[in-house]
């Protein structure tokens, strides 16, 4: 297994002393490792929300394009929102 070198401020190396002393983990390196899961973890999250977005977007332009919209004036914005509140509630009880 490869070895590095790391510098860590002094809070950081408090951290992990203080997770190896408490059990949850045997060592430095496991404290280390699971951190870099952690960061691996939550890049494929940034990335799958970044494609669910783009899905989300090209979908929305598509619509646009078909004429599948509706104009909402300003006066009917709160309307509009909170019909959209409640059809989301809906899906939400019926998935459940």
């Amino acid at each position: 297994m490869p070895t590095r070198n790391v510098v860590l401020t002094d809070h950081q190396a408090t951290l992990v002393d203080t997770l190896v002393r408490s059990g949850h983990y045997q060592n430095a390196s496991e404290v280390l490792r699971e951190g870099l899961r952690l960061v691996e973890q939550h890049a494929a999250e940034d990335a799958a929300r970044l494609e669910a977005l783009q899905k989300a977007a090209e979908t929305g332009w598509n619509d646009i394009a078909a004429g599948r919209y509706a104009d909402v004036t300003e006066e009917g914005l709160d309307d509009f929102i909170g019909a959209l509140g409640q059809q989301a509630a809906s899906r939400v009880r019926a998935s459940h």
